[in-house]
């Protein structure tokens, strides 16, 4: 299925976009994230990530869609 990916902070660091389209075969942002992980070798691991489809933060084992929006965010630390 194609889907949109969103990167923010390290993540888009690591990625070098804050955005993408790509085919997958993850049914699951938990699934989506250690493939994107092994192929960009992002360094956090995906207990440290939260995920949002479309807009609304989703559990890990939720199903992703044709056409999802998905957003992962890492821990961000400010003052």
């Amino acid at each position: 299925m194609t889907i949109s990916v969103q990167y923010f902070a390290i993540l888009r660091e690591q990625r070098g976009l804050t955005e993408e389209r790509l085919n997958t075969a993850a049914t699951t942002p938990a699934a989506l994230y250690e493939e994107l992980k092994a192929r960009h070798a992002f360094s956090l691991p995906s207990n440290r990530i939260r995920a949002a489809i479309n807009d609304e933060f989703v559990a890990p084992t939720a199903l992703l869609r044709e056409g999802d929006r998905v957003v992962f965010i890492p821990p961000v630390a400010g003052g």
